[in-house]
Order: structure tokens, then C-alpha cells, then sequence
């Protein structure tokens, strides 16, 4: 069956307008592909003369471009944002007496336009939240001024004791990593049976980071500093920070 060109052409670029319009309307400030419009006026024309087209391209922000982030994974925005955390996983884990695994209490703490530290989270991967991973309350589309750093830490608790608390201040715990990152060694590949659920996907199967545009994934090794531990892989507490403009 022949196709009429004119009518062809009409369909297409409505087509390609209206896909592009949802698209944008979808992700209004940080698409995670270009996406855009093409417009053909007039959108009838006849054999031998040609329609203007007009494009208009949306490329993603890169989250990059709005802020700076130090190897201890301390966050500093170079304008106003706005921003929520999003707990992926929280994997301190030890095993009982008939060898099951057991999660253990984790806790999570920011450090944002203070001298001390502001607990955030305090749980376990069976927690609703967790396993939603949920926007966690008090950073909820938070306000983040210019030039002031977030930091994370994060430590466990265990028979009520408090594990070693990390923070992204000091050490090497605390890593922050955007997307197309790749992974530090210690972080189990995507095939990796020592890879927690929870972060299969945000990983691809080169060992890089996939996330939004606009986000950052910070992870956090809470049981121990040796990097020759079969237990320091950054999985014990995981957060998805996501910006945008206010």
C-alpha cells in the first residue's frame, strides 16, 4: 500500500511534536536524554517545494555544572538548589545463632550550615522505608544555599553499642559518585553475588554508575577502614541525593 507524501509528512511531525512535547512536560528541568521538538511549517506543502523545519533540543543538566564534589564526598552547590535524599540501603548485616542474616540499626547523619551533625535516618534494610526506597523526611525538597557543603556519615549500632562513626569529612568511608562514575574496586561488579539488591539498579554491567542526570549516589563503608576486609565494599548505607533548581 502507497502512502500519500503530504499526508506522510503531516503525520510524522505531529507525531514528533507531540512525543516531544510529553517528553518535556515529563521532565521539565533535568531530562535524563536529549529530548525536543520538531515543528515543519507550512505542514502541507506541495511536490517539489519544501516545508521550513525548526528544531529545539533540551539537553540534560549535568549535575557537575551545579555542584563540586571533594574525594571525601563532601557536597558544595555553586548556586541555590533545591534537593532530596533517598535511602537505598542500609546492609549492616551479622549472622545469628543458626547462621541466618541478621540487619543490624544503622544510623545516618547529615552535616549541612552547622558545626554539628543532624541524624536523618535511623533503621534497618527491613524498614518500610528502606525497602521503598523512600525520600527520607527532613530532606525533603531542602533548601541548599550557595557555597555551603552537605557532608554524610553514618555509623551502626549493635547489643547497644555504637559502631565507628564515618563521616564524609574525614577518611575514606564515604564515597559520592554521579552517573557514568566508575565504581571503586571495592564496590562488587554488577554480576557480583556480594552485591546487595538494592544497588543492581543503579549499577551496569561495565561497573559504572547509572542514575539520573541530576543525582548523586553516596555509599558508605561503616564496619571497617581495611581494604583488605572481604566487608569493606561501601554497601552499609546507601543514599541517592537528587538536585534541582528551586
Amino acid at each position: 500500500m502507497k502512502t500519500n507524501p503530504l499526508v506522510a509528512l503531516t503525520a510524522a511531525v505531529i507525531a514528533m511534536t507531540l512525543l516531544g512535547a510529553s517528553r518535556v512536560h515529563a521532565q521539565s528541568t533535568s531530562p535524563s536524554v536529549p529530548v525536543g521538538t520538531l515543528i515543519a511549517s507550512p505542514t502541507v506543502v506541495q511536490t517539489g517545494t519544501k516545508p521550513t523545519l525548526t528544531w529545539n533540543i533540551n539537553y540534560p543538566s549535568v549535575v557537575k555544572n551545579y555542584i563540586t564534589i571533594t574525594s571525601s564526598a563532601t557536597i558544595t552547590p555553586l548556586q541555590a538548589l533545591h534537593c532530596d535524599i533517598r535511602i537505598l540501603g542500609a546492609g549492616v548485616t551479622t549472622q545469628d545463632s543458626h547462621g541466618k542474616i541478621v540487619y543490624i540499626e544503622t544510623v545516618g547523619q547529615i552535616k549541612y550550615n552547622t558545626t554539628s551533625w543532624t541524624q536523618i535516618f535511623d533503621g534497618k534494610q527491613t524498614d518500610t522505608i528502606v525497602q521503598q526506597q523512600g525520600i527520607l523526611p527532613l530532606f525533603t525538597n531542602k533548601s541548599i544555599t550557595i557555597n555551603k557543603p552537605l557532608d554524610f556519615g553514618g555509623y551502626y549500632i549493635y547489643n547497644g553499642s555504637n559502631g565507628t562513626k564515618y563521616y564524609s569529612t574525614s577518611g575514606t568511608n564515604v564515597r559520592a559518585l554521579v552517573n557514568g562514575d566508575a565504581c571503586p574496586n571495592y564496590i562488587p561488579d554488577y554480576n557480583a553475588p556480594s552485591l546487595e539488591s538494592f544497588l543492581k539498579p543503579y549499577l551496569d554491567s561495565s561497573h559504572k554508575v547509572r542514575i539520573g542526570p541530576m543525582d548523586v549516589i553516596i555509599f558508605m563503608e561503616l564496619t571497617t577502614t581495611n581494604t583488605a576486609d572481604v566487608g569493606f565494599d561501601f554497601q552499609d548505607l546507601v543514599w541517592l541525593v537528587t538536585f534541582r533548581s528551586p
